[in-house]
């Protein structure tokens, strides 16, 4: 007799491909994850992940895409080995970021749009940094459409700024500043540390003086406090 032998489904938590194919995609990929960890740092239900597997049909190991960085509101942080959508309330990554190497093919970014045009991401952007180049998607209906023109677009899901001059792209807070590499996040914290101990050691120096002149006055018999 045979006996049928229920096939457990293994979802892997790599693809066996690298995160970045150099230095410069991976700096983007790290900088627009980074920010916006920091940018809902305080929203306990907003999960923010790069380079995470994402499974959008339960049974289905084989479809599946690892977006750079991707944003799903709704869904609470943590630590995760892939995003599988049925165990996420069915919810879809709702913004998503690929940054382009020199390897990547047109035939490999068009199945990724199709990609997520079919499961529901709402928000798609490209950015190319050797070309300097961004195109972005908006989700219209039940189908992505081209965002034209991207220069000064305000995303409304994550309500940050593109900007896109010569010089390369600029992501901006909804309080107007600008993203940062964590180089720069670091050397702004020690900017405001080290005018933290200024202020407090030239409050320092005064209340000093002021101690020691109060001590001089008492000297010469006069009360510091009625003066």
């Amino acid at each position: 007799m045979v006996q049928e032998i229920d096939r457990v489904i293994t979802y892997p938590d790599s693809d066996g491909q690298p995160m970045a194919d150099n230095t410069l995609q991976f700096q983007w990929i790290v900088v627009i994850k980074e920010n916006l960890e920091i940018l809902f740092a305080n929203d306990p239900n907003v999960f923010v992940a790069g380079d995470l597997l994402w499974y959008p049909v339960e049974g289905d190991n084989k479809t599946r895409q690892a977006p750079d960085v991707m944003v799903a509101f709704g869904r609470p942080k943590g630590y995760r080995g892939s995003y599988r959508q049925w165990e996420e309330a069915g919810i879809a990554p709702q913004v998503v970021f690929e940054i382009l190497s020199p390897g990547n093919r047109l035939a490999e970014m068009n199945k990724k749009l199709k990609f997520y045009d079919r499961y529901g991401v709402e928000e798609y952007y490209i950015y190319d940094p050797d070309r300097i180049d961004l195109t972005g998607w908006l989700r219209n209906g039940e189908e992505l459409d081209v965002i034209d023109p991207l220069e000064g677009w305000v995303s409304p899901r994550l309500q940050i700024r593109f900007q896109c001059p010569e010089t390369g792209l600029e992501l901006y807070y909804p309080d107007g500043q600008r993203f940062l590499t964590s180089v720069e996040l670091h050397q702004k914290a020690e900017a405001a540390e080290q005018r933290a101990t200024t202020a407090e050691q030239q409050l320092q120096a005064v209340q000093d003086k002021s101690e020691r002149l109060a001590a001089r006055l008492k000297a010469l018999g006069i009360d510091p406090d009625t003066v």
